[in-house]
């Protein structure tokens, strides 16, 4: 998959704004979360079925985003630690070509991988869905260990970063889940760090569920203000 989007879309909100980024992906993804929002792409390629799309070398991503004027490009919609060589081959391309690199990513590595990529990486948002492995165990088929570590270390190696957490009804949208979320960011990245709180709608194992009520939202942005966070942003809405 690619495509132009806008800056704001990924979301990032304080990096580059009011830009257009070219965004692509290939299949697959370390995660099963049961509500995915991009789960055609990300649980995709299946045994039973080809794998979707068309082989693009990375100096085509290169030559495609200077050819739309965009500034940076961006490795999304899946999870670009599937793809994390063709990544990095693009990557280095993109800053000799003077563009800036924006990973969309669950934060689910090894600290080896982001050591990989960290000299060619400029931006990220990083998805941070709950505060206990309860909500990665039991949805995603993992731990949440690693991902607020890998925050911290983008962080401290002054990348721009953001993250995102999807309220979904039922698995985090508790005053107690949301208050652990907010707490998490603040004592890892403080009390600057951009967080967007983002409307779920059904979506891949979850269709039944309904989407997140508004006055939830505007709930977890009272808690992440009271948490001593002061940049937040509602998504999906």
């Amino acid at each position: 998959a690619s495509a132009v989007d806008p800056i704001e879309k990924k979301p990032l909100y304080h990096f580059l704004p009011g830009t257009r980024i070219y965004s692509f992906a290939a299949v697959g993804c370390n995660l099963r979360c049961a509500w995915c929002q991009n789960w055609d792409i990300s649980q995709n390629p299946k045994p039973d079925k080809p794998i979707a799309g068309t082989l693009v070398r990375p100096a085509e991503h290169v030559r495609r985003a200077l050819a739309a004027h965009c500034p940076s490009i961006a490795y999304t919609y899946s999870e670009p630690t599937i793809f994390v060589e063709y990544a990095l081959e693009t990557m280095k391309l993109a800053r000799a070509a003077g563009l800036k690199n924006v990973w969309v990513t669950n934060g689910f590595m090894t600290q080896e991988t982001l050591a990989a990529i960290l000299p060619w990486l400029d931006a990220a948002n990083v998805d941070y869905k709950g505060p206990a492995s309860f909500v990665y165990e039991t949805f995603c088929g993992a731990t949440a260990e690693p991902v607020l570590g890998i925050i911290k270390t983008m962080h401290e190696a002054h990348v721009h970063v953001e993250v995102t957490t999807l309220v979904v009804p039922g698995v985090n949208d508790t005053d107690v889940a949301l208050s652990a979320v907010a707490a998490d960011l603040f004592r890892t990245v403080g009390a600057d760090v951009p967080w967007h709180i983002s409307r779920f709608f059904p979506a891949w194992k979850m269709f039944q569920t309904p989407p997140t009520p508004l006055a939830i939202l505007h709930r977890a942005q009272e808690i992440g203000r009271a948490a001593g966070l002061h940049v937040i942003h509602l998504g999906n809405v």
